[in-house]
């Protein structure tokens, strides 16, 4: 057990250093060591006191200020984009001419064979419309 009993708002945040050292009873060899690091922070309710006044101090800093809403010299000339870009419009285009084309296996149709897609095709395209 190790105690600090000279606890002062002074030292919270100091780092302290502890090391165990384990051997035999019988020989002063050591068997291992371990180095610990302690930090003394304050207790909640003192925490929460230093948050209140923080605030306080804040509130009050901010009553005091007087705020000035700030101009530019230069109005920026930007046009929003009002609608989706244009390889989105492009990407779903594709996919519904995908999604129309014939599937593999389908005979009685006019359009040539290396047109004709997969189910996975497909499916990949309705995915992506999706």
């Amino acid at each position: 057990v190790i105690r600090h009993r000279d606890v002062r708002a002074s030292y919270y945040g100091v780092i302290d250093k502890f090391r165990l050292q384990v051997s035999e009873q019988s020989q002063r060899k050591a068997l291992g060591k371990k180095d610990i690091i302690a930090t003394l922070l304050p207790s909640a309710k003192e925490q929460q006191q230093q948050k209140e006044e923080e605030e306080k101090r804040i509130k009050e800093h901010l009553a005091e200020s007087v705020f000035f809403e700030q101009t530019l010299c230069q109005p920026e000339n930007r046009t929003a984009s009002s609608g989706p870009s244009l390889l989105t419009v492009f990407l779903g285009i594709v996919c519904i001419a995908a999604l129309m084309l014939p599937t593999l296996g389908e005979m009685d149709s006019l359009v040539p064979l290396y047109l004709h897609l997969s189910v996975n095709q497909k499916l990949v395209a309705a995915y992506v419309l999706g």
